[in-house]
């Protein structure tokens, strides 16, 4: 075999490979693929029961309840158009508060619940760590006065 027969062989193996090595992530990620729902289109496309979904909007006005065992939180989520009850069991974080954005990491039940094993709370742009929101307003001058 020549020399650009073995150089065409090899390249065509190596993109066969490629091809096959993603086509075998695809499918493996298939299943752990988490979708993105809002609560509007769960109401217009019906539940997707049987796996991990996002659940995203804004946690609804008045709607933060505490469960008596200090774990379990259920809350409401909203996008404008719609809503959803949500059921939660775990540490909420820090942001985490009504008329405030969350994405739930979980499962639909039947029974059209939200039950949520992770919690993602949003914040606005407007969001600073409290450690610089203290030194934004120390300001340095390091340029020599000009006015003298």
């Amino acid at each position: 075999m020549k020399a650009k027969h073995q150089r065409l062989t090899l390249a065509l193996l190596a993109l066969g490979a490629v091809v096959v090595a993603g086509l075998l992530a695809l499918s493996a990620l298939k299943d752990q693929a988490s979708f993105f729902y809002a609560p509007s289109d769960v109401k217009r496309d019906g539940l997707p029961l049987g796996r991990a979904v996002r659940l995203g909007g804004m946690v609804a006005d008045g709607s933060v309840k505490r469960a008596a065992d200090g774990v379990t939180v259920h809350f409401t989520v909203t996008d404008g158009a719609a809503t959803t009850p949500v059921v939660f069991a775990g540490i909420v974080p820090n942001l985490f508060r009504e008329k405030s954005g969350v994405v739930a990491e979980g499962q639909f039940q039947a029974d059209g619940r939200f039950v949520a094993s992770n919690l993602l709370a949003k914040h606005d742009e407007k969001y600073m760590p409290p450690e610089m929101a203290g030194k934004m307003h120390e300001t340095k001058t390091l340029a020599p006065d000009r006015g003298s």
